[in-house]
């Protein structure tokens, strides 16, 4: 090849490969990610784990705390449904104190087990992971809870239950509940099977959860509510 030609030849294969190049740098193949991105990316998955981390703080604060939750009229664990619509009448018969304690001595049960959530919150907030983060972010008020609730309640549910009856056991829940429906002068045959743990194990649940929504509203709207640095970084923008 002579040194013209070999001269034209490299003219045009870099007019060839240096776009190609170029495109390269801008661009990453499909399927990955800049090393920029990705840093933002963890950014937000540390940013959620710390959000979830500050409401778990604070819900169990909340909640297991005497009266957090029989104190607490959203939360506050009441009557059975199956038992609620005769409530009046229990009360009508003499059983009003009865009653009182009974449903006290469920939200102490409740208080009790949510005192001890804060090691299993925080084993399952170590699962977010940087798929899900972005989608939380801009999700509704409360779409970490949801999430968090969705890949957690079985395995919380399974925590709590021997919690549960031991605080149950401890003040009398299930003893009491088998008293009011055994002087029932009418009856109640669909409550002699209602298994109490898990009615209380269900509620501690759901009141744990309806107040961490609260706090990530309170950490998504409320600057005050950002208290490091991540959630100022993550929430602020």
């Amino acid at each position: 090849m002579t040194r013209t030609r070999r001269a034209l030849f490299v003219a045009v294969l870099m007019c060839l490969l240096v776009p190609a190049w170029a495109d390269a740098q801008l661009w990453p193949p499909l399927g990955g990610a800049s090393r920029e991105a990705t840093r933002s990316d963890s950014r937000i998955a540390l940013g959620l784990r710390e959000a979830l981390r500050v409401g778990a703080d604070n819900a169990v604060a909340r909640t297991g705390r005497l009266d957090g939750f029989f104190r607490n009229e959203a939360i506050r664990i009441l009557m059975p449904e199956r038992l609620r619509r005769l409530e009046g009448g229990l009360r009508a018969f003499g059983y009003g104190d009865a009653v009182d304690e009974f449903i006290l001595a469920m939200n102490r049960a409740a208080e009790r087990a949510a005192s001890s959530a804060k090691p299993i919150f925080l084993d399952a907030i170590r699962s977010i992971t940087i798929e899900d983060a972005r989608g939380i972010l801009t999700g509704g008020d409360t779409a970490a809870t949801e999430y968090f609730r969705g890949r957690t309640e079985s395995a919380l549910a399974e925590a709590f239950r021997p919690i549960v009856q031991e605080a149950t056991n401890e003040f009398g829940v299930t003893r009491q509940y088998k008293a009011l429906v055994g002087s029932l002068p009418f009856g109640l045959a669909d409550g002699q099977g209602l298994d109490i743990d898990d009615y209380v194990v269900g509620k501690t649940l759901d009141g744990l959860f309806y107040v961490l929504g609260e706090e990530e509203r309170a950490i998504r709207r409320d600057p005050a509510a950002r208290i490091t640095a991540i959630l100022r970084e993550i929430f602020g923008r």
